[in-house]
């Protein structure tokens, strides 16, 4: 393929996946078919993670496709992309990911608390990337984005946890003032 006759093209983004410390799927969405079935994404991740997981790198080509990551703790980001794709593009997905990911989680970026905001991650995830179109590259529009106040829910239909949570913020701004 010369890579003097393809044409711009919006769809940047092939596929973003979180990975575990076992390389394990935790969140993957992938925007073409590049990978059809699920057997084949995932081997494809296991490959990934197996090239990557002791790597001093940050970009990896493999399979035909070029891909960034970037580790934390026990869980691993990967944005991949064509061959042909430029990686400062999709180091600023990256970034991006990595970073409203950060905010989201209140800089406690593991497995345990991620699994527990897995539903605003996906959010966060759609937000930056709708159909490998890039959306937005700054985190904290990407949080705002995202950010779901318990002020604005009914009382009746908040968790306890958010109850709790919304007091204990109440209490600690009454005695910060």
């Amino acid at each position: 393929m010369d890579t003097d006759l393809l044409e711009p093209t919006l769809y940047t983004v092939k596929a973003i996946a979180i990975l575990d410390n076992d390389g394990n799927r935790i969140l993957a969405k992938y925007y073409d078919n590049t990978f059809p079935t699920v057997k084949e994404q995932k081997a494809f991740e296991k490959n990934l993670f197996n090239k990557t997981h002791r790597a001093n790198a940050e970009i990896i080509m493999l399979d035909g496709m070029t891909s960034i990551y970037r580790s934390n703790v026990d869980l691993y980001f990967y944005v991949m992309g064509s061959s042909h794709e430029n990686e400062l593009i999709l180091s600023s997905v990256l970034n991006c990911l990595y970073d409203a990911v950060g905010q989201i989680l209140r800089k406690n970026v593991e497995k345990k608390t991620l699994f527990e905001n897995l539903d605003i991650i996906m959010l966060a995830i759609d937000e930056i990337c709708d159909g490998g179109i890039i959306l937005e590259g700054d985190p904290s529009a990407v949080v705002q984005k995202v950010a779901l106040r318990t002020d604005d829910i009914p009382l009746g239909e908040q968790t306890v946890a958010q109850v709790l949570q919304s007091a204990k913020e109440q209490l600690k701004w009454s005695l910060l003032k």
